[in-house]
């Protein structure tokens, strides 16, 4: 967090000397102090954070897949099945995971993928508005909570 205050004081001044780096530590410190006070934030945080980066970028990628993977099917839907009639459901699931942060996660990755909006998060139950009952198999035993569930240890 700290270097993450840092880059953005010298971004937004907009110029580098050597005054203006050593406010920007100064200030930087200041701001980290501040948060780590009065925000229930710690240090132990960003070092976990900076441990799962790799994870998190995997977890970035295979959402991704999955978003063509999902687009690929509403496609086959619409255009190649289109005579067929849909039959929209509202389903209701427990989650695996443990933490907020992670079911919220998991929310919104359910929610970017096409064809499927997440409705309400309470607790660990989900509810998912699917396109059509099909989308609907699986959603209780996804990839994004299995990596999720890799990713939320050590969360707090």
């Amino acid at each position: 967090m700290f270097i993450l205050f840092f880059i953005c004081w010298v971004v937004f001044n907009q110029a580098f000397t050597l005054e203006i780096a050593i406010f920007g530590l100064v200030l930087s410190a200041v701001m980290l102090l501040f948060i780590c006070n009065f925000m229930d934030y710690s240090i132990k945080k960003d070092i976990v954070l900076l441990k799962k980066f790799p994870s998190m970028i995997v977890y970035a990628l295979v959402l991704l897949k999955e978003i063509i993977k999902a687009n690929f099917v509403l496609y086959k839907l619409f255009f190649l099945h289109s005579k067929e009639k849909r039959e929209p459901v509202m389903v209701t699931f427990e989650s695996r995971l443990k933490t907020r942060t992670a079911r919220v996660f998991l929310a919104n990755a359910i929610t970017l993928t096409p064809g499927t909006i997440s409705v309400k998060v309470k607790g660990n139950k989900l509810t998912v508005h699917c396109y059509d009952k099909s989308l609907a198999a699986g959603l209780n035993d996804t990839v994004f909570e299995k990596r999720l569930l890799k990713l939320e240890e050590g969360w707090d």
